[in-house]
């Protein structure tokens, strides 16, 4: 049986420094409540076995697969588990969706970042209502318009040359409802 797909989003962060964006699409320990059911943090490691395992993950716009901004297997896409969370970093393509992304991360205007995954088995610990994330099969993650979760996420837009000064930070804390169920 196939593991069901869950989405979670998560406030961001903005700066505006050219053509590629970088940030954070999770953080470990922050806790969230999920649609008013239970609360959730993820544990360090939660993405370890996904990112050593190579495979192919995607930075979307929205969760929708007809906007790919990036992937891991062509390079655009880095991603790493540092004691924050996860970090990424993407290469903004020359396309509809990718000037859009950019043009509402310089006006400070995106919602937040989301990550699309699966439980492994094993890979959650409940207390009560709280449940602990502690290893996941990430597929993807995406730039979100709206609806954060996650408080402490972040995404910065760089260039390559060089820094630029920081435009907007945004923090808010929604709840999200999960995406599949």
């Amino acid at each position: 049986m196939a593991a069901e797909t869950e989405h979670r989003a998560a406030v961001l962060e903005i700066r505006a420094k050219g053509r590629r964006l970088e940030g954070y699409a999770a953080t470990f320990g922050t806790e969230t409540r999920i649609a008013e059911r239970f609360t959730e943090v993820i544990a360090p490691g939660a993405f370890a076995s996904s990112l050593k395992t190579g495979g192919d993950i995607l930075a979307l716009v929205d969760h929708d697969a007809g906007r790919v901004l990036a992937r891991t297997r062509s390079g655009t896409l880095r991603l790493s588990e540092d004691t924050r969370g996860l970090a990424f970093s993407l290469d903004v393509p020359d396309t509809t969706a990718g000037r859009d992304v950019l043009a509402l991360a310089e006006r400070g205007d995106l919602g937040g970042m989301s990550f699309g995954f699966s439980v492994r088995q094993g890979g959650e610990h409940w207390q009560g209502d709280r449940r602990e994330l502690r290893a996941l099969d990430l597929f993807e993650i995406s730039i979100v318009s709206a609806f954060p979760a996650y408080p402490e996420t972040s995404i910065a837009a760089r260039s390559r040359q060089g820094a630029a000064p920081r435009l907007s930070i945004a923090r808010r804390y929604l709840d999200l409802m999960e995406a599949t169920r």
